[in-house]
């Protein structure tokens, strides 16, 4: 899928953008930070060995869901893979963190792309994200989405049908919004002329991660 820039404010922004590699070597890097291997990582999190071998080696793109079941099994806050460099994190947390939308960078997968925010407040409690949705048809992912958690989504531009496996729809158009049970599987699919912008908001699971040990 070629990447598209993402349309703010009337105005075309140029991401950066975090390369399957680079994030491939983020991952690996977390991973034997903490002495694990592979197949520990894919007990923990759910992911087939094959699949988090193809990630680290930057042959695939992961899913928000993929990542979400790494960074509870890593037992780190997923949105710091995502940042430019060693951005600094607050050590404790402050009033507030402002930044833009256009100051994050844009992961690109086979449906998605999509920016993890606000990186740098510590011990979020919520995921905040800004997706692009250029999937238009179920089928056009291997399964649906499932995390743990709640979600709230707002559309920004353009009109979304968010389509639940048990059969319930619904579809919305620019400003309005839909709060659901993110543990039944959704998928996001764009119903307009050009790819729908939304902006979405994930809770974390209250699960606490287990502390992993080599094996």
């Amino acid at each position: 899928m070629p990447h598209r820039y993402m349309a703010l404010s009337g105005k075309t922004v140029p991401p950066e953008i975090v390369g399957k590699e680079e994030m491939g070597a983020r991952l690996r890097a977390e991973r034997k930070a903490r002495k694990l291997t592979l197949q520990a990582v894919s007990r923990a999190s759910g992911i087939a060995v094959s699949t988090l071998s193809k990630a680290e080696l930057g042959q695939i793109a992961l899913s928000y869901e993929k990542f979400a079941a790494l960074a509870r099994a890593l037992d780190i806050d997923m949105t710091r893979m995502f940042m430019l460099g060693d951005t600094p994190q607050a050590a404790v947390a402050p009033t507030f963190i402002k930044n833009k939308l256009g100051d994050a960078r844009d992961y690109v997968t086979e449906n998605y792309h999509y920016r993890l925010l606000m990186g740098e407040y510590p011990g979020k409690k919520m995921t905040p994200m800004f997706a692009l949705i250029d999937a238009r048809e179920v089928v056009e992912f291997e399964d649906y989405i499932r995390h743990p958690g709640q979600e709230f989504a707002v559309v920004l531009s353009g009109k979304v049908r968010i389509q639940f496996e048990n059969g319930d729809s619904v579809v919305l158009g620019k400003l309005e919004t839909a709060y659901f049970d993110s543990s039944i599987g959704h998928v996001y699919l764009s119903l307009s002329r050009k790819p729908a912008e939304v902006l979405a908001v994930c809770s974390d699971t209250d699960e606490v991660p287990s502390r992993l040990k080599a094996t």
